[in-house]
């Protein structure tokens, strides 16, 4: 299976992935741990997470993914969110935690 077909089975397979660097515990960027600490905010318990500096070919993989540069990187229900400044953004107009919960955004 190459890296394109394990982030997909990634993405797909689990609510709520992130991609960082290091662990949710101890992350190594300060953009990861933002990302961490954001979602814990938003109550959310259960987060797949994969280390980027373990695993090269996941990370210049889901660069490729999604077409973004950067990492930390947030799936919901299959679909890229995006990196620490976005969920930050979407954290304080209250919408990062409508889509975490499933409640409907109203467009």
């Amino acid at each position: 299976m190459d890296a394109q077909d394990r982030i997909k089975q990634q993405v797909t397979g689990h609510p709520v992935v992130l991609y960082m660097k290091g662990t949710p515990q101890f992350p190594q960027c300060g953009f990861s741990a933002n990302a961490v600490q954001i979602l814990k905010a938003c109550g959310v318990e259960q987060v797949f997470t994969i280390n980027v500096l373990e695993e090269p070919e996941i990370r210049q993989g889901i660069k490729e993914y999604a077409n973004w540069p950067t990492i930390p990187q947030l799936y919901v229900n299959g679909e890229f969110v995006g990196g620490s400044d976005i969920m930050r953004e979407m954290y304080q107009s209250g919408e990062l935690q409508k889509l975490l919960t499933g409640e409907k955004t109203t467009s």
